[in-house]
């Protein structure tokens, strides 16, 4: 389901990565990986629970291809000054208001005049694809690895029958726990209620939404015409062509390239998080991808 430590809240060390702050005060790093001679920069966001450094081979692997890589931290892991719990609560609104735009402003300034882009894994896909949105100046394409809207209609059958329970159980564990145990019911990490909340939300109703916020998240996905580049593992059933299909019906992409990679291609398992560990088929597709003309 994770990789094996992908909630560990042990932080890196103090020296590793760009110390960001956003504009709530919240204190993270920004991994960052750079080539010698950069041709576009990408913004990296992990799926839920994930800290940035399990993304570590995959910016490397980047680099090989000429891409600066600049991984996020997501509230509440790894490098974060946040832990869920009681007494702090967080939602989408301060990912996408607050933490986002820290990032991205952190990477325009380390790697200034090179071409855009943000993508993600799982949900930091769905999020990067708000934050296009959001800021249709971000970047010129998104990048979707896993990743596809968690709608359970969205789903196939039988497991889509199961969903609607996950998204009403998950939050409800959450308010009870004051933050989802990722770790001991082997979904996520230590999340956040609001950050359940949000997701379930557009589990259950299709819609995106952040608690809160002043903007509309569905609206800002409706202006989105950057590049697409998706890449969908085989045998992931968290993230099928279907749900990939829903969120990408949401937005007007310019151009849209999807590569579906096996366990062959990939060198391990074709599910949700196996290519973080072998992670150069992913990465070779999304950089030749972005070499292409629009299909």
């Amino acid at each position: 389901m994770k990789p094996s430590d992908a909630s560990d809240p042990e932080r890196p060390a103090e020296g590793d990565g760009l110390p960001v702050e956003a504009g709530d005060g919240h204190r993270f790093r920004l991994l960052a990986r750079r080539p010698e001679a950069p041709v576009a920069a990408l913004l990296w966001l992990p799926a839920l629970g994930v800290a940035a450094r399990h993304y570590l081979p995959f910016a490397e692997a980047l680099t090989r291809h000429g891409i600066a890589v600049f991984v996020h931290e997501w509230r509440g892991h790894g490098s974060s000054d946040r832990r869920a719990g009681h007494d702090s609560d967080w939602g989408y609104r301060e990912l996408l208001d607050h933490d986002l735009p820290a990032s991205l402003a952190a990477m325009r300034t380390q790697a200034p005049g090179l071409p855009r882009i943000v993508g993600g894994h799982s949900l930091g896909g769905q999020l990067a694809a708000c934050l296009l949105g959001l800021d249709s100046a971000a970047a010129s394409r998104l990048w979707l690895v896993a990743s596809g809207a968690p709608y359970w209609s969205a789903f196939p059958r039988p497991r889509r029958w199961l969903l609607p329970l996950a998204y009403r159980f998950l939050p409800w564990l959450a308010e009870r726990r004051g933050a989802l145990p990722g770790r001991t019911i082997g979904f996520g990490g230590t999340e956040a209620r609001g950050v359940m909340r949000d997701w379930a939300r557009t589990g259950l109703s299709g819609r995106y939404a952040g608690a809160g916020m002043g903007r509309d998240l569905e609206a800002a996905l409706g202006t989105v015409t950057a590049e697409v580049d998706a890449v969908l593992c085989a045998d992931d059933w968290l993230a099928p062509r279907s749900s990939l299909d829903f969120l990408l019906g949401k937005m007007r992409p310019a151009g849209l390239r999807c590569a579906r990679l096996d366990a062959a291609a990939l060198g391990t398992q074709a599910d949700h998080f196996a290519w973080m560990r072998r992670p150069e088929a992913v990465a070779r597709a999304l950089a030749a991808g972005s070499d292409q003309p629009s299909a």
